[in-house]
């Protein structure tokens, strides 16, 4: 059916919506030792299955133990060395850097860590639900965490 472009379009308001940096929200859940800011959810641009976001470390900081729920997150690595810990003592730990994604699996505990001392960690936060679940822990970290390196078919490092 041709398009009659003296009618507005549905796609106007119902297309492409453009959240400008200095448009992010603050107002969501937050964690100890970081700084999130909401980009796309509901409110901002209609998304009905994401939440987008950023997250800020200061240098050499780290953030309290916490999960996400049944939520699945993406932590993309813009600038700086993300430290990962996670496990039920943060016994495991993998560090991430500029280009790098991070994969967190629904209920897993975890911190992110700074790993340099004098440069803030910047990265893009995707989550698979729009629920702002952010379950702060009180756990007793492991002393030593052990390092694990993805090895499969793929990742041979």
């Amino acid at each position: 059916m041709p398009h009659d472009h003296h009618e507005e379009s549905h796609w106007k308001y119902h297309g492409i919506r453009i959240v400008h940096s200095d448009e992010l929200d603050i107002n969501t859940a937050q964690t100890p030792g970081m700084n999130r800011a909401a980009a796309i959810t509901h409110a901002t641009a209609g998304a009905e299955k994401l939440w987008a976001g950023t997250v800020h470390i200061h240098p050499d900081a780290k953030t309290g133990a916490h999960h996400h729920g049944d939520l699945e997150s993406i932590i993309y690595v813009v600038k700086g060395r993300a430290r990962m810990r996670w496990g039920d003592h943060l016994e495991f730990v993998a560090e991430a850097g500029p280009g790098d994604f991070i994969f967190v699996p629904p209920f897993v505990p975890h911190q992110e860590i700074n790993a340099l001392p004098n440069e803030t960690l910047e990265c893009v936060l995707v989550r698979s639900g729009q629920e702002p679940v952010v379950v702060n822990l009180d756990i007793e970290p492991a002393e030593n965490p052990g390092e694990v390196r993805w090895i499969d078919n793929i990742h041979r490092k």
